[in-house]
């Protein structure tokens, strides 16, 4: 009964994230078209299907070109100066800003993977940080540690950097590890759980 259970809690749980991202592209696609479609008939006098969705592809490439051209981040940097100057919008801009999401880069939160002991020291909690440390004191970083299965609740941690291991892993696949209440855990967790635990350890033997 046991392995019949787990049986089936891990195929609906494979079955959910192979569908997942299917829906939700279907469901981007439709909600595009469906707005996009009568501004076609309007401006374009023509009614294709899904040409509304093609033109906003096009639109979001041509941005992208903008954005990686000499001029588009010259662009980009005065935007940002001005939207964190405006008295009301600019807290608004700098807490999104410093949260985003940014893949291979070192600005937001969610920059890095990391492990951190628990309060105990006996248990690892897995957590994103910007591996910066906080002003005013080097030997420290901040680390959000979201909730399983709903990582948008969490705890923030200001931890010693001696006491985080950093993860080889993107943010994607600590994403999946969250979602699937530890169904899924790539090699790289294990790597850096026995690599921290031996240096706690260390950390913990007496001196002398």
């Amino acid at each position: 009964m046991a392995q019949m259970q787990k049986h089936l809690r891990n195929t609906f749980l494979a079955g959910i994230f192979a569908f997942l991202p299917l829906a939700i592209t279907a469901f981007i696609i439709y909600w595009v078209e469906a707005k996009t479609r009568p501004l076609s008939r309007t401006l374009l006098r023509v009614d294709i299907p899904f040409i509304g969705v093609l033109l906003v592809l096009a639109a979001v490439y041509a941005c992208g070109l903008v954005a990686t051209s000499l001029l588009g981040k010259f662009i980009l940097r005065g935007i940002d100066r001005v939207l964190s100057h405006l008295p009301v919008l600019r807290s608004f801009y700098a807490g999104w800003k410093h949260v985003a999401l940014t893949p291979g880069g070192t600005e937001g939160i969610f920059s890095r993977v990391t492990l951190i002991p628990d309060e105990t020291g006996h248990m690892l909690l897995l957590g994103f940080t910007s591996a910066r440390p906080i002003d005013g004191n080097a030997d420290t970083i901040c680390v959000f540690v979201p909730a399983s299965p709903n990582p948008v609740n969490g705890r923030l941690y200001f931890v010693r950097r001696a006491r985080c291991q950093m993860v080889d892993l993107t943010t994607e696949e600590a994403f999946k590890i969250i979602l699937s209440t530890g169904n899924y855990v790539p090699t790289p967790v294990g790597a850096a759980a026995v690599a921290l635990m031996d240096r706690l350890q260390t950390q913990a033997l007496p001196q002398g």
